[in-house]
């Protein structure tokens, strides 16, 4: 879900909630991300309200709301890794991919590109234990530590 593009509080619940009631019809969503609009290199020149904390402040709403959803992702392509790290405290489970070639955030300004290496040393950082998984959000076997 993109947010900061000139949306009001009653947008964004009835956002959450068409796709909570979409989910329990369905239990079709695997996870949920939302992310600020990232209006650099557009031609929108729209006020700019995604700030770290109003993203923080979605996310725990979206964690409390979509409790039917298994799966939230940190934004770190948008909004960096460490606030991605602080989000994982805000509800999210799931740090993402990792980062080899990116086209739609990067066009509109957002750099940041991380390996599997980075990614759990983020989540480490955060006090979780990383863990892979594949498309289908299922965990794959951890390797035996040496």
């Amino acid at each position: 879900m993109v947010f900061g593009f000139g949306e009001t509080p009653a947008h964004i619940v009835n956002h959450l909630e068409r796709l909570r009631a979409l989910q329990d019809q369905t239990s079709g969503f695997t996870a949920f991300i939302c992310w600020p609009f990232q209006a650099e290199g557009t031609r929108l020149k729209l006020r700019d309200d995604t700030t770290a904390m109003r993203y923080l402040r979605l996310f725990a709403l979206s964690r409390l709301y979509l409790d039917n959803f298994p799966s939230l992702q940190v934004s770190w392509p948008t909004m960096g890794p460490e606030v991605g790290q602080v989000a994982l405290r805000f509800g999210g489970n799931d740090f993402g991919s990792a980062m080899i070639e990116e086209n739609v955030v990067s066009q509109a300004g957002a750099v940041f590109k991380l390996g599997a290496e980075d990614i759990e040393r983020y989540v480490r950082g955060a006090g979780f234990v990383p863990r892979r998984r594949n498309m289908r959000y299922e965990l794959l076997p951890t390797a035996p530590v040496a």
